[in-house]
């Protein structure tokens, strides 16, 4: 076993990665960019190094420099996570001139299965079922269209290289299949350096299900059993879950000799995961990662082995720790990423500092894998991801009511999130009564990404009993700091001479204006709100939390103050209101209807229109990257471009006006 370490990675998995090297007592050591000089990784490591400036390509995609580090810390290993250099042959090749091991399979394994193309070749060679077609080197625009008229539309447009969906595009349509290779092989080579596509027939209801397969440099080779990663949205995972449910006993053996094979194939070494589609009682191989991959904690927890520690010893040398026989799973587990994103907007990722963050207990089946803490920022250099919410119990409906109990208790303000919609997910009857296929999303948006609902009664009350008891808070500190705390005039009940006492407090609620009338009782309040009036009772708990009577009903809540905006967290669903005080409120406010802004920070990539230009809805203005991804403005209505502010290369923020806009009359 190694003595020391290090793990060329940020976030969530140089934490998991770390918290396993010292379980071993294997020291580790951290790289970290200018702009995580203060992350939870460099925190957690025995040492840690700066690398350079916050972007990427600067720090942990600077492979001499992790080298450098190695040699300075005498680290012998290097564990790359997944992402930056994970899947880096050359990067692979650079730890063995310097006598450093990578943590990963051998490089002739990483370029073969690297390439798309390359893979269903070796695969389709090892008897391994293919999605029908092209795989070839000739990328021309010509043969690509030959190729995707003679399988049929719909079509994938694929990168070769990469994966995460970035350079992918579904193509209903002849007509579509121009731009669609043009803005796959943008984004390809943007993530990947590499613009090489493939085509494959699109499937209409598949299934994505991946074998968790194994490797040592004994020639000894298992599977972990299978997730199923189903639920995607841009083609990315969301909740994935382990074992695949509703397979049968027969393809479920099969799908585990053919990722047998697939690693055999390649003479694969170390963790490794075989991705197939499975639709109408087949399978088709679709691509081989060959890292460590971001859901591999559902495996972990229905087999009781901790993957990362398998790593290490294969690495090391050592053989692997089971024979094949001796591999079980019990019960069942699911997985669910916890983004900083808006699925309002397409779930685009959005960027803010976590002011409020806390998850669930981890007990009872229910571990969090995290690379933030309340206070940290989540930037626009880095992958959105906040945490992975993991669960495990002894089989799929208890798991999945724990799933939904532990999403409803995690609480994050500060960014937008998709929580409010993984646990939409996680309850929709659909989801339990196993419809499952990579459309599933598309398919229930609708249900799963609800329209925003006004404030009811209930959260008017929330909010006006947490801004009562902040106030007595405050005049009781001020009282006591005061050269005579008894003073009538630090009381708070509302009391009036000849008068009975109550306040006015008005919240916004988007455009909404609520008000809410205070009358102070004896033993409380009452509360005159728009349903009618309900008694009401307040105080705290030990984490400040409020613990709330109305009419006689306790309930239990948690709200956020960000100056005068309330953001109220009660029964997993989370609701913002702003205090409202008519007399400070200006009320000028340019209206943004000439106007179109970012969605989001990025980089200008494309600007296909011109100004003067007329252009009918719907037409692509402007095409943004953020985060490796590629996001398309296009016209709200048919009108004029009349100026354009930004060019192809321009870094944008947030909310910047992009061009002027007028609309048709």
């Amino acid at each position: 076993m190694f003595s020391k370490i290090l793990i060329a990675n940020r976030g969530e998995i140089a934490c998991r990665v770390i918290k396993t090297a010292k379980r071993l007592g294997v020291k580790t050591v951290a790289v970290y960019s200018e702009a995580d000089v203060e992350a939870m990784h460099v925190h957690m490591a025995d040492e840690a190094y700066c690398i350079g400036p916050a972007a990427a390509s600067d720090s942990y995609l600077r492979g001499e420099k992790i080298l450098a580090v190695c040699e300075a810390a005498g680290a012998e290993a290097v564990h790359p996570g997944y992402g930056f250099l994970s899947e880096n042959s050359a990067f692979a090749e650079a730890c063995a001139a310097k006598g450093v091991v990578f943590i990963g399979p051998p490089v002739p394994a990483i370029v073969a299965m690297g390439s798309k193309s390359e893979s269903k070749r070796i695969m389709e060679a090892a008897g391994v079922p293919l999605v029908p077609g092209y795989h070839g080197e000739d990328q021309d625009l010509a043969v690509l269209r030959g190729h995707a008229d003679r399988i049929g539309y719909p079509v994938l447009v694929k990168a070769s290289a990469g994966g995460g969906g970035k350079g992918m595009r579904v193509v209903e349509s002849g007509d579509q299949f121009e731009a669609a290779v043009a803005g796959a092989r943008r984004e390809a080579k943007a993530a990947f350096g590499d613009d090489s596509l493939l085509i494959e027939k699109y499937l209409s209801r598949p299934r994505h299900v991946e074998m968790q397969v194994f490797g040592d440099t004994h020639g000894n080779v298992v599977h972990l059993y299978e997730r199923d990663c189903s639920l995607q949205r841009r083609h990315q995972k969301v909740i994935e879950e382990a074992p695949a449910p509703a397979l049968p006993d027969a393809v479920r053996a099969r799908l585990h000799e053919a990722a047998v094979a697939a690693a055999k194939a390649v003479d694969y070494v170390g963790a490794g995961t075989v991705e197939f589609l499975y639709q109408d009682g087949e399978f088709y191989f679709i691509e081989m990662n060959t890292r460590l991959q971001v859901e591999h904690p559902v495996t972990e927890m229905v087999t009781g082995l901790d993957l990362v520690e398998w790593q290490l010893r294969v690495a090391s040398g050592e053989p692997l720790p089971l024979r094949q026989e001796d591999i079980r799973t019990q019960g069942h587990a699911f997985e669910a990423r916890l983004y900083a994103e808006d699925p309002q907007r397409d779930f685009l990722p959005a960027t803010g500092t976590l002011t409020h963050l806390r998850p669930p207990a981890e007990e009872g089946g229910v571990r969090v894998d995290t690379g933030v803490r309340q206070g940290d920022a989540v930037s626009i250099h880095y992958d959105p991801m906040i945490a992975k919410l993991v669960v495990w119990d002894h089989d799929r409906s208890a798991a999945l009511r724990k799933l939904k109990q532990a999403l409803e208790r995690y609480q994050v303000v500060g960014v937008a999130t998709n929580t409010a919609f993984l646990t939409a997910v996680a309850s929709h009857p659909a989801f339990e009564a196993l419809e499952l296929d990579t459309r599933f999303i598309e398919r229930y948006r609708a249900d799963l990404i609800p329209e925003a609902t006004p404030a009811d009664d209930r959260i008017l009350a929330l909010a006006a009993l947490e801004v009562l008891s902040k106030r007595d808070h405050d005049a009781r500190a001020f009282a006591l700091a005061g050269a005579d705390p008894y003073s009538p005039w630090h009381n708070t009940d509302g009391w009036r001479l000849n008068d009975l006492g109550h306040v006015d407090l008005r919240f916004l609620d988007g455009e909404a204006e609520h008000r809410v009338v205070v009358h102070y009782r004896r033993d409380g309040y009452e509360l005159e709100l728009p349903g009618g009036r309900v008694a009401a009772r307040v105080a705290r708990d030990a984490h400040g939390d409020l613990m709330v009577d109305l009419d006689g009903v306790r309930q239990r809540a948690t709200v956020v103050r960000l100056g005068d905006e309330l953001v109220i967290m009660h029964g997993g669903r989370q609701h913002r209101l702003t205090l409202f005080d008519p007399a400070a409120a200006a009320a000028d406010q340019d209206g943004a209807g000439g106007k179109l802004t970012a969605p989001m920070p990025g980089k200008v990539i494309q600007v296909p229109v011109s100004e003067g230009q007329k252009v009918s809805k719907g037409t692509p203005l402007v095409v943004l990257e953020a985060m490796k991804m590629e996001h398309t403005i296009t016209a709200p209505a048919d009108g004029t471009v009349t100026a354009i502010h930004y060019g192809p290369g321009d870094q944008v923020a947030d909310g910047a006006e992009l061009l002027s806009f007028e609309r048709a009359d």
